[in-house]
């Protein structure tokens, strides 16, 4: 999920204290009113993106966390852990040993928040929708491998996939298989603006100005019938320009909670703090931070620039100084804590080295310096990003073996230019879809892959994931991607940078923190209460 826009290992789900500040709280922290949380995340109307909370076309972690609290899966990840559980599903299981067809029983009487009731054919509806409308950078990767829906009864579906797949039950937990209404969204177009019909556990009411959400909230589903057990009947999104301002309301009270998005400066300076009535809370994190490639342009066509770069850049440098130790060194796609992580890079590249990247680029009769123009979005990851990308074109600059240059894009614009292969080298992050070695690898490489990225590595697509995707045994599968990540370290399509921790800053008086974000870093709202 350009998730994937934009954390923790996958056999837990609780964030621990870094410091608890005493002090009293105010404003939102009072009485038993909504719980409000704080975001500097943006949600527009745009050309590229007309429909930020259609479930076919948002793909990115600030619109799914939406999504999460509105719209209900067949099955959904727990509180903790990394095995889906049952949501508008009683029960699914596959029905085969080969993991090629799926199998579902619906709850009975769930209804839609507008009443409708919601049968198998909604389901079946949902994914075919999501698949005719094939939008642009949306999730509709994640069900590329199905190849029909039948519903037996009304209670009944069933999945039969073109090839194995042990991950499809994680994928049937994402927000590209959330069950619409087939009397309120459209077949063939998406559902423009930013109402939601789901049967999740809230529904949402937005405030917008020029095409821009200003205020969200969310109000408990009364029809809602699922796994879910909401602490709160009722929480609101307040968005902010800056994390500045947002950690100032955080500690003025007039918001109870906030994680998106905080600077290193801010971290630091928190868990230092006391007297503020806020708590910090830390956990391991899954998100990883890359540079991607465009490996058809001119620039970085031969992978000899691109194996310069990844023996040039300095990830200890980065997250020392740039992100201040709230982030670790990455030196593969698949990050620590997930099955079958490996130091790929590492093990290729060793520690940053002038005098081999040089001996790279010689060898390939690549004249230097070599012109690059590093992009990065400038209200997507953070306002560390830019700190971090001018340190990014010192590295290279440096080395007199590179003329890098930097700029910044706006996220509306950023996204879609870079899936037109505008940009020859930029940055993006990557929250994972599920938590599973698999979705560390998958959507980077092949035909629909999330960056449509050109490079193709047949190995990869023909034989080492299908063969991972036989295996129930996630454990046992981990051979699979560490070849993977090898080719990967030795192509360089992308460059790893970073793996994120994650962070939640919360009022002393909201209960519930620790479970605020689940191994998928999505946030589970309905965990949140007020008490001691």
């Amino acid at each position: 999920m350009n998730r994937k826009t934009l954390v923790l290992p996958t056999v837990a789900g609780l964030l621990a204290p870094v410091l608890v500040a005493c002090g009293g709280s105010a404003g939102a922290g009072k009485g038993n009113g909504a719980i409000v949380i704080g975001t500097t995340d943006r949600f527009e109307e745009t050309t590229d993106a007309p429909a930020p909370f259609d479930p076919a076309a948002a793909y990115d972690i600030s619109a799914w966390n939406v999504l999460h609290s509105t719209f209900q899966t067949l099955l959904r990840l727990p509180r903790s852990g990394a095995t889906p559980v049952g949501d508008a599903a009683e029960r699914c299981s596959f029905g085969d040993r080969k993991n090629e067809q799926f199998r579902c029983t619906l709850r009975s009487g769930l209804k839609f928040s507008n009443g409708h009731a919601l049968t198998a054919e909604d389901v079946k509806f949902s994914i075919e929708r999501a698949r005719t409308i094939n939008f642009d950078n949306g999730p509709v990767g994640l069900l590329s491998n199905i190849d029909k829906v039948e519903t037996p009864s009304e209670l009944e579906i069933v999945f039969s996939l073109k090839t194995p797949d042990a991950t499809f039950p994680q994928k049937l937990a994402t927000p590209a298989a959330a069950i619409v209404d087939s009397e309120s969204y459209s077949k063939n177009e998406l559902n423009n603006g930013f109402k939601v019909v789901g049967s999740g556990p809230y529904t949402v009411k937005t405030d917008e100005k020029d095409g821009r959400v200003v205020k969200a909230v969310f109000t408990k589903n009364s029809n809602y019938q699922g796994s879910v057990e909401l602490q709160n009947d009722k929480f609101e999104m307040r968005f902010y320009d800056d994390s500045k301002s947002m950690e100032k309301a955080l500690k003025s009270g007039d918001i109870d909670i906030m994680n998106r998005t905080l600077s290193p400066e801010q971290l630091a300076r928190m868990a230092g703090a006391s007297g503020n009535g806020v708590k910090l809370l830390e956990a391991p994190g899954q998100e990883i931070s890359f540079l991607a490639f465009n490996t058809e342009d001119p620039t970085v066509k031969n992978k000899a620039v691109r194996q310069a770069m990844a023996q040039l850049i300095d990830r200890q440098a980065l997250a020392r100084d740039d992100y201040q130790r709230t982030n670790d060194p990455l030196y593969s796609l698949v990050p620590s804590g997930i099955t079958g992580h490996q130091n790929s890079f590492s093990n290729k590249y060793g520690d940053p080295s002038v005098d081999k990247a040089r001996s790279i680029l010689r060898a390939a009769n690549i004249t230097t310096p070599v012109p690059l123009t590093l992009t990065y979005t400038e209200d997507h990851y953070g306002e560390a990003t830019g700190k971090a990308f001018k340190t990014l074109q010192k590295q290279l600059n440096d080395s007199q073996l590179f003329s890098a240059k930097i700029q910044g894009v706006k996220w509306a614009d950023f996204r879609p230019e870079a899936a037109k292969g505008k940009y020859a080298v930029y940055g993006m992050g990557w929250f994972p879809d599920f938590p599973d070695p698999d979705n560390f690898v998958a959507p980077f490489f092949g035909k629909d892959n999330f960056l449509r990225s050109p490079y193709q590595n047949t190995k990869i697509t023909s034989q080492l994931i299908p063969d991972s995707r036989e295996t129930s045994q996630r454990e046992s599968a981990a051979k699979f991607f560490q070849q993977a990540q090898d080719i990967v370290a030795d192509d360089v399509p992308v460059l790893p940078l970073w793996q994120g921790k994650q962070y939640v800053a919360a009022r002393e008086s909201v209960t519930g923190a620790e479970w605020a974000l689940n191994s998928a870093s999505e946030m589970q709202p309905w965990e949140l209460a007020r008490g001691v």
